[in-house]
């Protein structure tokens, strides 16, 4: 929700937000036909906002609200942005004219979003209806998800293609009021999504439309350079599940000439698209690949829905797929780890990623706390404070998977995913030969479509990176909870090493038993943007 004249109680970073926002000496501001950014077009308001650390903030920012970010937009309610920038922060002013600018997107499941209806800064949200299947998954009915407890045993989680954050005790994280109370400006963009549809019933948000509209965001916003306030060379993007999936590819795609047609279409700012850092949460990408990682990571475990375990015939199979795609990446893994194949893949993440976890988690408990979570979780063995585990133990922790098997390229079409690469008409398309190949539709043809291929590469920021993209952003912060079954747990990992193999600065953690859509260390995301973008120098200086 945003913070307006009529905001209530909201939360972010975890924390009550207490929006009694006020109007002052306010401008006009409305959707612009032109690419030129209005820097008097703004409406000032006032707001309390509980900061990463739980401390009140009053801050007054000014608020553009719904600037069309192109000259020929398919649809306006979708393509246009919000822009966010602080002016005084506990009463000091606050100079943002070279601040770094969060571009936060709120996309879901990939479904629309839009800024149209936002009051304040936070106020984008995901919409268009339910999602179903793949990232959609079984969606809260809400607009904006809210977390719920989760079925694995953690603390909470979004449901599934929910586009928000909560943090360990399930408080809501809203990184755009978290980012403007740091001091940044916020940029907010809204996207078309699968399922919006023209008169005809013509697809109009499928891939790749959400990609290329937050290109085409990003593009206005450099061409506005030195008149938008921030440092348009330092935008760090920001998204989860999907919309996490959809930040890690504008970061590996920056000014690939791939998306330039459809661009060019929109009549997207003559600019570049790259931005400088990426910040990506459970993103549910590599998508061609996925049904194969999910196997390999969730394979034995029950699905949620039935209580028993998935067709073990199907499972083999994409096992193997997984297997022959993971040896094709030539990954190594960090820290020395040597080559990532299927054979040791679960050696890698226990080493890497999950006995870590644990362990800060584990550290960061009371002894008696401690006691009695060792005492309900006999499988962690807990010895010179540190945590160890097999990974057998760890699947047995986690529990019940979510999703059915194809998780993403669904034989019936009815995964998200389907809906995402669907054209024209046609609602949904299989995106794998497996998928189509198995297909229980009754299509006519056993094979995917011919266009299949190039969107795939429209929409997967691994094969950007192993274009080596020199556009792509040079620093990563990237984050998925353990008890996170959207996806399987190598999707971020591969993201991860291959960054990590082109010397890319790569911050990545996985959240020891959170689900779908948990952030709990916000505040250290806006201490890492201060230091990867400069600005904590740029602080010093100012003082």
């Amino acid at each position: 929700m945003g913070i307006g004249a009529t905001a209530g109680v909201a939360v972010a970073g975890g924390f009550a937000l207490s929006a009694n926002a006020s109007s002052t000496g306010s401008k006009s501001s409305g959707a612009s036909d032109s690419l030129v950014f209005d820097k008097d077009a703004y409406t000032e308001l006032t707001a309390t906002i509980t900061d990463a650390d739980g401390t009140d903030r009053t801050v007054v920012y000014h608020f553009w609200k719904a600037i069309t970010y192109v000259a020929s937009p398919v649809d306006a309610k979708y393509q246009s942005l919000n822009v966010s920038v602080p002016v005084k922060i506990d009463g000091k002013a606050v100079d943002a004219t070279n601040a770094p600018i969060v571009f936060a997107n709120s996309v879901g499941g990939y479904m629309p979003s839009s800024v149209a209806d936002a009051t304040g800064v936070g106020g984008a949200e995901m919409t268009g209806g339910m999602p179903t299947g793949g990232a959609g998954g079984s969606a809260s009915p809400s607009a904006s998800p809210s977390p719920s407890a989760s079925s694995s045993g953690g603390t909470g989680e979004v449901q599934s293609g929910g586009n928000a954050m909560v943090n360990a005790q399930g408080g809501m994280v809203n990184l755009g009021k978290l980012g403007l109370a740091a001091g940044y400006v916020v940029v907010e963009p809204g996207a078309r999504g699968r399922t919006l549809t023209d008169s005809a019933g013509t697809y109009y948000g499928t891939a790749p439309a959400a990609i290329v509209d937050l290109k085409a965001a990003v593009r206005y916003v450099r061409a506005n350079k030195g008149v938008i306030p921030g440092d348009t060379d330092r935008i760090v993007s920001t998204g989860t599940s999907a919309g996490g999936a959809l930040s890690s590819l504008l970061g590996a795609s920056g000014d690939s000439p791939i998306y330039d047609k459809y661009l060019k279409e929109l009549g997207a700012a003559d600019a570049s698209d790259a931005i400088f850092a990426t910040g990506a949460w459970c993103p549910i990408t590599d998508l061609e690949h996925a049904d194969g990682a999910y196997e390999f990571n969730w394979g034995a475990n029950v699905t949620a829905s039935t209580g028993k375990v998935v067709d073990q015939t199907v499972s083999k199979a994409l096992r193997a797929q997984f297997a022959e795609y993971q040896a094709s990446l030539r990954l190594r893994g960090l820290n020395g780890f040597g080559p990532l194949t299927a054979r040791n893949y679960d050696d890698y993440l226990v080493e890497t990623y999950l006995q870590p976890s644990a362990t800060k988690y584990l550290a960061a408990l009371s002894e008696a706390d401690r006691a009695t979570y060792l005492a309900a979780n006999t499988f962690i063995t807990w010895s010179g404070g540190r945590a160890t585990f097999t990974w057998a133990d760890f699947l047995t922790h986690v529990g019940a998977r979510k999703k059915t098997t194809p998780a993403f390229d669904a034989f019936d079409l009815s995964a998200g995913e389907n809906n995402e690469f669907g054209v024209g008409t046609t609602e949904a398309r299989h995106f794998t030969a497996y998928g189509a190949k198995n297909d229980t539709t009754g299509l006519g043809t056993k094979r995917v479509a011919s266009d299949i291929p190039e969107k795939l590469d429209l929409m997967n920021p691994m094969h950007h990176i192993g274009e080596e993209n020199p556009g792509r952003s040079r620093h990563w912060w990237i984050r998925l909870g353990t008890k996170d079954s959207d996806t399987s747990l190598t999707v971020s990992a591969n993201l991860a090493a291959a960054l990590d193999n082109l010397g890319d600065d790569v911050n990545h953690l996985y959240y020891w038993d959170e689900g779908h859509g948990s952030n709990v260390d916000p505040g250290d995301f806006l201490t890492w943007i201060a230091k990867v973008t400069g600005d904590s120098k740029r602080r010093r200086s100012a003082k």
